[in-house]
Parts: structure tokens; sequence; C-alpha cells
């Protein structure tokens, strides 16, 4: 990737994180409030608590606050066409205690981010580079649609199924998504009921997906995506 164009996402990153700090601040947080300064987590940490144990604060430099996580896009899914690089409080200790995080999303031509949801945090995306069609199921079963252009935003309500998809034929796109959460979570509705394990007892899939034909559904968990 060419600097000017690296320089010119973390332009967008920036100015995305600007613009939705006023809305982290303001909607009830998805995590409890720090009690200290900052937590820069301890991964390495055998101690198992609802969150991560912090690195004393005598072991800790300006470079813990710092990443270029985002910088590159990971390896996408050959089949669905994007990746999704996630900077949370594992892979990011700095957020551990901030009730923050962030993605970074790429789509190849016509990739998709398969249906999904976070149980533990409310997103916000911004397109920076393309155009994409996202949409969430409420727990009406409404399903709310909408295409975006480079410069939007949509919010993904809490632990609502939601996608993103890339309408063009020809170019790839960019996102960047802010969770109001240090950890968001992640389920993907697809891998949990086809490729659990252990696996869902076949009965329960057979009447959950209207499916009769055991054969069927084994071609349908035999080509489901793992994630």
């Amino acid at each position: 990737m060419a600097e000017s164009e690296s320089l010119m996402i973390f332009g967008f990153i920036l100015g995305f994180l600007v613009c939705t700090a006023q809305f982290l601040m303001a909607a009830e947080a998805a995590d409890a409030d720090p009690l200290q300064d900052f937590c820069i987590a301890d991964n390495g940490s055998q101690i198992t608590i609802n969150g991560f144990p912090c690195i004393p604060m005598s072991d800790v430099d300006a470079s813990a606050f710092a990443t270029s996580l985002l910088r590159q896009p990971r390896n996408d899914n050959p089949v669905q066409g994007s990746a999704v690089n996630l900077a949370n409080a594992i892979t990011f200790p700095a957020l551990n205690t901030e009730g923050l995080s962030v993605a970074r999303i790429d789509y190849r031509p016509r990739g998709l981010n398969p249906p999904h949801l976070h149980p533990l945090g409310t997103e916000v995306l911004f397109v920076a580079h393309g155009t994409l069609l996202v949409g969430f199921v409420s727990t009406s079963k409404r399903f709310y649609t909408q295409v975006l252009k480079e410069g939007d935003l949509f919010v993904f309500p809490r632990a609502l199924p939601h996608f993103q998809f890339n309408v063009d034929q020809r170019l790839p796109a960019l996102a960047i998504s802010s969770f109001n959460s240090q950890n968001p979570g992640v389920v993907r509705i697809v891998p949990s009921l086809l490729a659990a394990q252990p696996p869902l007892p076949t009965e329960v899939l057979q009447i959950a997906l209207g499916i009769r034909d055991q054969q069927e559904l084994a071609r349908l968990i035999a080509n489901a995506p793992t994630q």
C-alpha cells in the first residue's frame, strides 16, 4: 500500500473517532467505568476476571498506547471476500477498561461481511472507501437496510444481526467500525448453527431450519463456512 494511501486511511480513522466520540460518551456504556487513569491489559496473566488484570503503571511507557494493527488488512476470507482486523483489549491492551474498540473491514468487489451480531456492544460503521449495502434485523423481524457511500455512517444496535456487502463489481471497499465496548464479541450466525463444536443435534437443526431430509441437511453442513 502506498504511503499516501496509508496516511489517507489514518486520516479517515482519526476523523471517524472524533466524530463518534460524542456518541460513545452519550450512549450508555456497554462496559463498566474505569477506576484509574488507565489499565494496560496483562494478557499473559493467569488470573481470570471479568476483563483483564493491569500491568503495573510503573512498567508502562508511551508505546503501550499506540498500535500499527490497522495499517494493513488481514487476509480475507476467500469465499466471502472480506477481512476484519479488530483492535480490542486483547489485540491492543491499552483499550482495557476504556469501553472502546475499533475494527478495520476490507471488502473485495462483491465481498460480504456475512450476517453476525455483537452481543456486548453497539457498532458505528464509517465508510472510508466504496459503496456498501448494509442492514440489520430487529427483534420484531423488521429488516432495516441502506446503501452507504464514502463518508457515511450507520449504527448497528447492540446484539441485532447485521451484515455489510460491497455492491461494486470492480472496486474494493473499506470501512472503519467503532464499538462502545473493549470487547464487543461476535457471533456469526451460520457457523454458530452449522459448524458448532460439538455439533448441534441433527433433529434440532432439522426442526429449526425446516429441513426434513437428512442428506440435504448434511450437504448444508458440509458446505457451511466455519468462520
